[in-house]
């Protein structure tokens, strides 16, 4: 297969979905187009505007096509997503937003049916974060729809199917805490056949693989004159986490930040994880189980930003020094229902007069307690890498530093998902090399325990 020059990259996320082209050579973005990923009310419940990102995504590529021009596609989304397909290859029933929550009686029979986490290393979570939960109440709640149902794939193999008529599953999405996935062998857990899906489930394909050309009837639509492969595509944190396994030895640590801060444990093992922490088992793109936990640091961020403005980043970090001998500070959880520290709510101790800056300082310092709880559970060992926004904030890396007491590196971009995904078609842009974080003058030990203590 000829190498592609040029790489176009569905990239969905929780928030905003884009549509990027990279060039092979040095994996560097060279065009973006971006749009906002909106939840539609219902009926019959909170979902995806599938074919509003459906437009966007021709629309993207139909411009791409003429300048700068690609070679291939691939592709990305978040996880905890499943797509139900009738006969025709059509929706069975809207693609569920897994923040919804489920009726009492409905959350209850799910207890029952899914499976142990020595089997699946997929913790108990709210809503539809474990897609196994999604299932169970389309299936009670839906019945008629979901006995139309015929295949059920992946959110971003659905993409690719779109695209090339090919319906695949693939790991990295399968692993990704739905309760439908055994990452020790490598297959299916036993909630399938107790959902009696095991018949829907697609082939499961390598992320690796491309499924086939786009179809002619779009490859017309949006300009394209010759085929075009696609390929399977990656889980988001799994795709921001493909890029330091190529050519990194571990023991290393990967923070993704985004909606969600993913932390992930290269070269450690699943024997001490806690599933009543939000650590679980990620799979990688070759198949591997990885130690991973996480938070949602960046809706966090969001929130704190509408209470308390925008972030002034030098004024922050001037008053991270006060802050630290006040002992100022922010206790989870800023969102609930995920994260290390289950049924905690969120307070504020000695912040009365606190300055903005000194607050805003305050949850950067929360941030990073949160991260480095978050990576001290998954026994993360050598130097850990940070991307995505939290990488641009020298509030957070440097507390980062200090409570680590171990290199920390800042990558450079937005996000590596698009990167992570590219590679997926063949590209190998090497190491990203990243900043060594400076060790700043603080001293937090006594914060951090005051801070520790303060959770009850």
């Amino acid at each position: 297969m000829t190498m592609p020059q040029k790489t176009a990259v569905l990239d969905i996320g929780k928030t905003n979905a884009k549509v990027v082209v990279l060039d092979c050579a040095t994996g560097a973005e060279i065009a973006e187009k971006r749009t906002a990923n909106r939840v539609l009310a219902g009926p019959p419940y909170p979902h995806y505007g599938i074919e509003a990102l459906w437009a966007f995504t021709l629309e993207a590529l139909a411009a791409f096509v003429r300048e700068p021009g690609f070679d291939a596609i691939s592709i990305t989304t978040h996880g905890a997503s499943a797509v139900l397909l009738d006969a025709g290859g059509n929706l069975a029933l809207p693609v569920l937003d897994y923040e919804h929550q489920y009726p009492e009686e409905v959350r209850k029979a799910y207890v029952a049916l899914r499976p142990p986490f020595s089997e699946t290393f997929s913790p108990a979570l709210s809503g539809g974060l474990n897609v196994g939960a999604q299932l169970h109440y389309q299936k009670t709640a839906f019945p008629d729809e979901f006995a139309r149902v015929r295949t059920i794939m992946t959110y971003p193999q659905y993409w690719a199917f779109r695209l090339t008529g090919i319906a695949a599953n693939e790991v990295t999405s399968l692993g990704c805490h739905t309760d439908l996935w055994r990452p020790r062998d490598g297959s299916y857990s036993s909630l399938v056949d107790r959902l009696g899906i095991r018949d829907l489930m697609a082939p499961v394909r390598s992320a690796f693989d491309a499924l086939g050309p786009v179809l002619p009837e779009i490859a017309q639509k949006i300009g394209l004159t010759k085929p075009m492969p696609v390929h399977c595509g990656i889980h988001d944190s799994n795709a921001s986490l493909l890029a330091h396994l190529i050519g990194r030895e571990p023991p290393f640590a990967v923070v993704s930040t985004g909606t969600w801060v993913v932390n992930f444990a290269v070269g450690g093992d699943l024997d001490h994880l806690d599933p009543t922490r939000d650590t679980l088992a990620n799979v990688d793109a070759y198949g591997r189980a990885v130690p991973s936990s996480r938070f949602m640091g960046g809706r966090e961020f969001e929130l704190l930003a509408s209470e308390l403005g925008k972030l002034n980043l030098e004024a922050a970090l001037a008053a991270m020094p006060k802050v630290i001998e006040k002992r100022i500070m922010l206790l989870p959880n800023v969102a609930a229902g995920s994260g290390p520290f289950p049924g905690q709510e969120r307070r504020w101790i000695n912040d009365a007069g606190a300055s903005p800056d000194e607050r805003w300082a305050a949850a950067c310092l929360y941030l990073a307690l949160m991260t480095e709880t978050c990576l001290r559970l998954i026994g993360a060992k050598g130097p850990v890498l940070v991307e995505g926004p939290f990488s641009s904030n020298p509030v957070y890396l440097q507390a980062m530093r200090t409570l680590l007491g171990r290199e920390v590196i800042a990558l450079p971009g937005s996000t590596g998902t698009s990167q992570g995904a590219a590679l997926l078609a063949g590209i190998s842009p090497g190491i990203k090399q990243g900043s060594s974080v400076p060790m700043p003058p603080w001293d937090m030990q006594h914060y951090r325990a005051v801070w520790r203590s303060s959770l009850g």
